[in-house]
């Protein structure tokens, strides 16, 4: 077995489902390169879905979920590769979902399993029953803007998935949702800063054309 070459990765990266398969073959077998690879084309598939998911049991739960994010992330990964990457590689793409969808499938799962179950559940340790909340003390207007602003933050990323790519959506969660510095948001998605200016703009005209 023969290591994927410069040319193959790049082919995996643009989604060639057949490199693909051979990259998550060599990624398996412990080829280092070959699992870099892998972590860089799923990261942004895997955090995007994470962070939807767990955004929307946040909101209704008047909780922020951002701290969690990275760790229902690595579990993720943790499904995707343990029994030697049993759940990876029963992926087929002649079955209709590509790699990236497939991924989003089972960390959408992998996160509803562990909300449902005891163990590992992030937020089991919360003292407050969600329907006992409100029984604290009144809403004052502050609580009930910032409910509202959640809800249509919800709203509003629920539209921009069917319209941004795993790239765009993860861009957007880091600029508008976590407000990160622009310099910073290169670093983590490794782009010069005139590809994220770019998007900046791009993400700016698009939130305007879906809000009143």
């Amino acid at each position: 077995m023969s290591p994927l070459t410069p040319e193959q990765l790049g082919q995996a990266r643009e989604g060639d489902a057949a490199t693909q398969r051979l990259l998550i073959r060599d990624a398996i077998a412990g080829d280092s390169r070959a699992m870099r690879a892998l972590v860089e084309l799923l990261s942004p598939v895997i955090q995007t879905e994470v962070s939807f998911a767990i955004r929307r049991r946040a909101i209704p739960a008047r909780r922020d979920g951002r701290q969690d994010i990275a760790d229902f992330v690595q579990e993720v990964f943790l499904e995707l590769l343990a029994n030697e990457g049993r759940t990876l590689l029963s992926w087929d793409a002649a079955r209709g979902r590509s790699l990236p969808s497939f991924v989003r499938l089972v960390a959408r799962r992998r996160v509803a399993r562990i909300f449902r179950g005891h163990r590992g559940n992030p937020w089991n340790d919360d003292p407050t029953e969600n329907a006992e909340f409100d029984r604290i003390g009144p809403a004052n207007t502050n609580q009930e803007r910032r409910l509202e602003s959640r809800q249509e933050l919800a709203t509003l990323l629920e539209m921009l998935r069917s319209r941004l790519s795993d790239r765009g959506l993860v861009l957007f969660e880091l600029l508008y949702v976590e407000q990160r510095a622009v310099k910073e948001v290169c670093e983590v998605m490794n782009m010069s800063r005139a590809a994220v200016d770019t998007w900046n703009s791009r993400l700016r005209k698009l939130v305007r054309s879906l809000t009143p």
